[in-house]
């Protein structure tokens, strides 16, 4: 069936932070979330919000929008329903999923989604990723399971002194911004401390290589250190293969892209649910060696990243080397209003620059 693309938004532009319309008149329910472009098709994969505190939470699902050129989208429901309450099931209503990501694996013809997920009733203490695949990219979607990061298996280049030191992680306190006092990352050793269960993930992004490769990239180790893990060739599994970047800067929400040769990152610090100033990184191998950047966000409002969040970056349509920051303004009162930031990339050498705009075409 063709698909129809319309919008009651009358001008092509982003306006940021401002309600944006689906076909249907309704503001864009798609939080956290990343796209995917599929036969000349782009589809919008994120958190469906609820209005109220409590929409922070999963209520409903996953929700996916289509659209031709990034402006007007329509709404194609919801890609993966959350499991009825009671029923036991990692994925139940009143769980915390959060960055859905979908990538399409061309040998075997899936779709593939994985997300950041929390068991309810937990808080954010089972930092694990679910994943789920479907046939068509406006799902439904089937949750496979839910799965830590690589168990059994330690990252590109950990030391033996560490593999074979003490672990003093048990029973520290972690803000999810800092360290305990008195204590450095390598003493606490968490990578040891989670081998044998799988290391954390939190705040997460996917990324698909030229070369089909694909990656998971997270916030791990108490959302101390990020994570980039090579995935398995269906997409559906951590390979083993993976490297810290950054330990000890406690960054989170990544967006990694690819850009003339060179990977970059835009992150954000780690202050809950309040903006901080952007991060950015950039690399000549996905492997490393990372150097960090400068806050890309320039002007009023850099501080706090234009009182948004980064969570993916995609390449504008029929522009190489032009690219979109996408990016969040929670509302954690009313979930629901959460406002979507999509701002331009240039670039300073290898610095990517976003600076504010009221109303821009690409």
């Amino acid at each position: 069936m063709a698909l129809a693309f319309c919008s009651l938004r009358a001008e092509d532009s982003f306006k940021p932070g401002e309600i944006w319309p689906d076909n249907k008149g309704v503001h864009i329910n798609a939080h956290g979330g990343g796209l995917l472009l599929r036969d000349g098709v782009y589809y919008w994969y994120g958190e469906h919000k609820t209005k109220g505190s409590g929409g922070n939470v999963a209520n409903v699902g996953i929700h996916c929008y289509s659209s031709k050129d990034l402006y007007h989208w329509k709404d194609e429901g919801i890609a993966l329903e959350v499991a009825p309450a009671g029923s036991g099931s990692d994925i139940e209503k009143g769980s915390i999923i959060e960055r859905p990501k979908v990538i399409y694996n061309r040998k075997t013809g899936k779709y593939v989604m994985w997300f950041h997920l929390e068991r309810k009733g937990r808080g954010y203490q089972s930092a694990c990723a679910g994943i789920a695949a479907g046939d068509s990219p406006t799902g439904p979607f089937t949750f496979i399971r839910s799965t830590r990061a690589s168990a059994g298996h330690w990252p590109e280049g950990y030391s033996e002194a560490l593999k074979n030191g003490p672990v003093r992680a048990a029973g520290k306190n972690f803000s999810g911004g800092s360290l305990p006092g008195q204590v450095t990352l390598d003493e606490l050793n968490i990578v040891k401390r989670d081998f044998d269960r799988g290391q954390m993930v939190r705040d997460m992004t996917l990324f698909v290589d030229d070369d089909d490769n694909a990656y998971h990239i997270y916030s791990s180790e108490e959302n101390s250190t990020l994570h980039i893990a090579l995935l398995s060739s269906d997409y559906l599994s951590h390979s083993g293969k993976y490297a810290r970047i950054f330990p000890g800067r406690f960054m989170e929400a990544p967006a990694l892209f690819k850009r003339e040769g060179r990977y970059y990152l835009l992150m954000s610090g780690c202050t809950g649910w309040a903006p901080n100033a952007g991060r950015s990184a950039v690399a000549d191998s996905i492997w490393g060696p990372w150097v960090e950047l400068k806050n890309p966000f320039q002007g009023k409002g850099a501080n706090t990243s234009f009182r948004s969040q980064s969570t993916y970056v995609v390449e504008a349509p029929g522009k190489k080397g032009n690219f979109i920051y996408m990016g969040d303004r929670w509302n954690p009162g009313n979930a629901i209003d959460g406002r979507h930031i999509w701002l331009p990339i240039r670039f300073e050498n290898t610095q990517p620059v976003i600076e504010w705009a009221e109303s821009w075409k690409y």
